[in-house]
């Protein structure tokens, strides 16, 4: 290929390429780029990066021109990803810098409508919504090709400002390959490319689980599990609770004290041990001995005094 009908065009390195790259866009954009980089093997990690690659490369029209992008996606020539309604926008550095533009249809108010039906009472909190923790069915109503919330071919236009004839380039598909990786780390963008509230999913569940009508409001805890905070007007008796079982357990202590009291004045009284010895049996006797011996000899001694006085 010649370069300006000279000669081949010089060779630069992928470094510097990408350095270009952020560079061009930077100053398109007036802002700080966006790049996209997989930080692992696997491109994408998460349920919602994973369904969106499995979803495209799952039709014909796309598995064989998919496997084109991995390479630009993996050494980080994908500089720029962003998201918005119905639209994605992207600048890829190859032997320039190309911008890419891929626009997605909304999702149709009534296909959206019977997702929500379907799914409705399943989903919990918005956490389980997106980090994917859902049950079998709602699984297979999210990711259904014909009535899902996934894309389809038809509903997908791809432009891209590179010179290749093909309308899937490894430029766009490194692109599509780098929406997956952006929605592992935001997930709710894919609902926002879609236009629709994620929300709404959430809402829908509440309001069967608790069985309450329209006019009805919900209790405090079904409310705080969808905004995920305190109410004020909550705390109130909360707070009147803790006093009263606090009075509770204060009450309940004192006795306890006075029990604690009447022990400790009971704990004088100890009895000391005597321990006796063979000597001292053996004395006590002698002494027992000593002491019947003698007393016969003292009232032989009065009678005879006696005798003398009389006479």
């Amino acid at each position: 290929m010649y370069y300006g009908g000279y000669g081949w065009r010089p060779y630069v390195s992928v470094g510097q390429k990408l350095a270009n790259a952020k560079k061009f866009v930077e100053k398109k954009l007036k802002g700080k780029a966006n790049p996209i980089t997989p930080e692992g093997k696997k491109i994408t990690k998460t349920f919602w990066g994973d369904a969106w690659c499995n979803n495209l490369e799952t039709y014909s029209d796309f598995e064989n021109r998919m496997p084109r992008g991995r390479t630009y996606i993996r050494n980080g020539s994908v500089v720029h990803v962003e998201i918005n309604k119905g639209v994605i926008k992207s600048y890829v550095a190859g032997s320039d810098t190309y911008e890419i533009t891929i626009k997605i249809k909304p999702l149709q108010p009534e296909r959206w409508k019977k997702i929500k039906q379907k799914c409705a009472g399943e989903i919990g909190t918005v956490v389980e919504l997106l980090q994917g923790k859902l049950s079998k069915h709602v699984l297979g109503v999210v990711t259904d090709k014909k009535e899902g919330l996934f894309p389809a071919p038809a509903e997908i236009n791809l432009d891209c400002s590179c010179p290749d004839w093909a309308t899937m380039c490894k430029h766009v598909a490194a692109t599509l390959y780098g929406v997956g990786v952006l929605l592992d780390r935001s997930p709710e963008l894919f609902f926002k490319l879609r236009g629709v509230d994620h929300l709404e999913l959430i809402d829908t569940s509440v309001a069967i689980v608790t069985g309450k009508k329209d006019s009805e409001t919900l209790d405090e805890g079904a409310l705080e599990d969808i905004f995920g905070v305190e109410l004020a007007d909550s705390l109130e008796p909360k707070i009147k609770k803790t006093k009263k079982t606090k009075k509770k357990q204060v009450a309940k202590k004192q006795p306890a004290k006075k029990k604690a009291t009447k022990k400790k004045s009971a704990a004088p009284k100890i009895t000391k041990k005597v321990t006796i010895t063979k000597k001292a049996v053996k004395q006590t006797r002698k002494r027992s001995v000593k002491k019947a011996a003698s007393q016969p000899t003292k009232k032989k001694a009065k009678s005879a005094k006696r005798s003398t006085n009389q006479s």
